[in-house]
């Protein structure tokens, strides 16, 4: 699977707040709440996003509370991938759960806003083709690249019925 997308930079510890506020939980809808996605801290940045950018982040992005809400508000703007230093672990979780792709890389810093990438998740290759540099980040295992493809593990659950 290859994404190729805009950057929008963010700093470190993005926690689910800032991602999505509480006063939207109270809807599931993708749309919705990608149309609120980092309005407390880059208010028109759902506007900004184009269907297939990507956010590169610092450190321990999606820290906080462990709500589904974030990843699918980044999804629901069309984001089509996050890439950080780190990740708080349920976030990273709850992200590979509703089908969005997260890649962790230390080198996230050299990426910049703007910056056009071309990402491979199964080799883990990140191409900056603003920059014209490669990057390696850990690449997706073959069972989640199942579940992004399939669009997350309720999906996917479905499909494996299915076929058995």
């Amino acid at each position: 699977m290859v994404i190729r997308g805009r950057v929008h930079k963010f700093g470190s510890d993005i926690n689910t707040d800032d991602i999505i506020a509480a006063k939207y939980l109270n809807t599931t809808d993708a749309k919705e709440l990608g149309s609120h996605c980092m309005e407390t801290i880059a208010l028109d940045f759902s506007r900004k996003v184009k269907k297939g950018d990507i956010i590169v982040a610092g450190r321990n992005f999606g820290c906080g509370s462990s709500r589904e809400h974030a990843p699918v508000a980044i999804k629901g703007c069309g984001v089509s991938l996050v890439i950080a230093d780190s990740f708080a672990r349920i976030f990273f979780r709850n992200s590979i759960n509703i089908g969005l792709p997260i890649l962790e890389l230390k080198e996230s810093a050299k990426i910049k806003e703007g910056d056009e990438l071309e990402v491979n998740l199964a080799k883990g290759e990140i191409r900056n083709l603003t920059q014209n540099t490669v990057y390696n980040a850990q690449p997706f295992a073959e069972f989640m690249r199942e579940l992004i493809m399939a669009g997350g593990l309720m999906r996917w659950l479905r499909k494996e019925k299915v076929k058995n």
